[in-house]
This record gives C-alpha cells, structure tokens and sequence, in this order.
C-alpha cells in the first residue's frame, strides 16, 4: 500500500474538522482518493490483476456513496473536497 502514514496525516490535516476528526466523511473521501489514485497507477502496470481491480471497483462505489451524502448534507464541503482532490462530481 503506497499510502503512507505522512499523506495520510497530511490529508486528515486539510480536511478535518477539529483536532480530534478522523473519520468525518470528508476525511475518508480524500484518503479513498489518494488509495483510488495509485491503484488506477498499479493497474496500469499489472493488468491482469482482477483481485485488485475488484478492490478498486468497491473502493470507487464507496467514495461514490460518500460524496452523494456529502452532497446531500452539506454542499459547501462537498464543492471542496471536490476542487482539491480533482474527483469528477
């Protein structure tokens, strides 16, 4: 897994809400993001790897429920996390 603990906090730091969130829905969408971004790099490589593709596919319909509650709940967050993550909405 390429994301190391240093992006990880890095992205919980843009994205959190107090000091203490982790898990706010925003924060689970950038790191599904950045984990999305090198998967779709390792596929590109090893293209007959179906296990991982299947991994990728699962963890694209999860960022896709996210952000529809995202968007749902609060569209100021949901145009942010958006913009700074280049995701197509």
């Amino acid at each position: 897994m390429a994301l190391t603990k240093e992006i990880k906090k890095e992205l919980i730091d843009k994205f959190k809400h107090h000091e203490t969130d982790m898990g706010s829905s925003e924060v689970q969408i950038a790191i599904l993001s950045e984990r999305i971004k090198y998967m779709t790099e390792h596929l590109k490589i090893h293209k007959k790897d179906h296990h991982s593709r299947f991994g990728l596919l699962k963890m694209v319909r999860k960022r896709q429920k996210l952000l529809k509650y995202l968007h749902r709940t609060n569209l100021h967050s949901y145009q942010k996390v958006i913009s700074e993550m280049g995701i197509r909405g």
